[in-house]
């Protein structure tokens, strides 16, 4: 307690304290309808597998228009656009847990997604603002193992909740989407800051930013995208269709991945400062091509529970390298809009690929789109071995860092 009023009485602490609190209901809130969604959508709304790929892809398109909100909203303090997504992602999720088919769930599916993909873009540029570059990676390290520490919690409710059948799905629908507010309300009065400090009055953001200095990172984006939505389509899929897993069971391989995830994320988050995003990110997507291959290949519920816990400790690590490495190379003001392009560009590809994979469902076994993502996260594997954040600055930022003497 004496720590938190010491950490309370400075901008800096105050902030990391607003967003550490966010983070953990976010985490909460995400993680636990992830638990819930894939049996939800199976058990009572009767959906099949193709309808899983649409109703992923309808899931994405919030995030590819994404850069228009951020254009839109670029006056707008980040914790306001912050606050605003949460409701608007809370109110999702409860209405969610009234639907009763495929089109009824779709608009609060859209609204939810609106939200959460906002929250996406404004989270890494609010934990970035608490302390220096060199840092970076070690603070969102944090944040996200605080958002895995909500997800314990969200997940272990919820396994107990269905395995004593103390609850149903439509109330803890409505549950998540009152934790999503409380981030909104948590986070509505986080200070201005830059490297740490206090600022007078919110930074400067660009409208849109679409720059070829930053090709890799949006390429990197794009390649993510392809391979992340495979997995998340139908990874969780498989184990319910296939290997008949139950809500409770689902709850315990996704505890397993949170906990793995919390004890982790701070000592990754630290690696990526210390050894840079090209190493960080190879090794990632080796350890996707490992994962993905697996679980392709499994026949036994222990291997693709093993391949999914892998697939997930790897999976935070991509867009933390992706986020620190923008920082390095970007100039400040762009930082938020440039996160923003990312998600669109992610989100042009999470669109298509699982609408392509679930016709494609319709005439192959579950064991191809597995593999599809596997060559994705190959190809993403040779893309990382060309970053080299100093070389690929873009020339406001040499400039900036000339004149600042770095």
């Amino acid at each position: 307690m004496r720590l938190l009023r010491e950490m309370w009485g400075t901008p800096g602490g105050r902030g990391f304290v607003m967003l550490a609190v966010m983070s953990g209901a976010f985490g909460f809130a995400v993680n636990a309808q992830q638990g819930l969604f894939t049996n939800f959508f199976e058990e009572v709304l009767l959906l099949e597998g193709p309808q899983f790929g649409y109703i992923t892809a309808i899931r994405e398109v919030p995030g590819f228009f994404l850069i228009l909100l951020t254009a839109v909203l670029y006056r707008v303090p980040l914790q306001r656009v912050t606050a605003g997504a949460l409701v608007l992602f809370g109110v999702g999720l409860a209405l969610i847990g009234f639907s009763t088919s495929f089109w009824g769930v779709v608009p609060w599916v859209v609204l939810s997604s609106l939200g959460f993909h906002t929250v996406l873009q404004t989270q890494p540029a609010l934990g970035m603002s608490l302390t220096t570059e060199s840092r970076s990676g070690r603070v969102l390290g944090q944040m996200a193992a605080i958002g895995q520490a909500g997800t314990l919690v969200a997940l272990g409710a919820i396994l107990l909740a269905f395995h004593f059948e103390l609850v149903s799905f439509r109330p803890m629908f409505v549950l998540l989407g009152a934790i999503a507010v409380i981030g909104a309300v948590a986070i509505f009065r986080f200070p201005n800051l830059h490297e740490g400090q206090a600022q007078v009055a919110a930074m400067r953001r660009e409208p849109i930013v679409f720059r070829r200095a930053y090709r890799y990172f949006y390429l990197l984006n794009i390649l993510d995208g392809a391979r992340q939505q495979i997995f998340f389509s139908f990874g969780l899929w498989v184990l319910v269709n296939r290997f008949h897993l139950g809500v409770a069971q689902i709850s315990g391989v996704l505890l397993a991945v949170a906990f793995v995830n919390m004890v982790s994320s701070t000592w990754v988050g630290h690696m990526i400062d210390r050894y840079g995003e090209r190493r960080t990110l190879s090794l990632v997507n080796l350890g996707f091509v490992v994962a993905l291959a697996g679980y392709a290949l499994a026949n036994h519920v222990v291997i693709a529970i093993l391949c999914y816990v892998i697939y997930w400790f790897v999976g935070p690590i991509a867009p933390l390298g992706a986020a620190t490495y923008l920082r390095k190379i970007a100039v400040p003001s762009e930082v938020a809009p440039s996160l923003g392009m990312g998600v669109t560009l992610l989100h042009a590809t999470a669109i298509v690929v699982p609408v392509a994979v679930g016709y494609i469902l319709n005439f192959v076994g579950y064991q191809i789109p597995f593999l599809i993502a596997c060559g994705f996260a190959l190809i993403t594997f040779f893309v990382t071995l060309r970053l080299d954040p100093r070389a690929q600055r873009s020339a406001e930022r040499v400039a900036l860092d000339a004149a600042a003497g770095v």
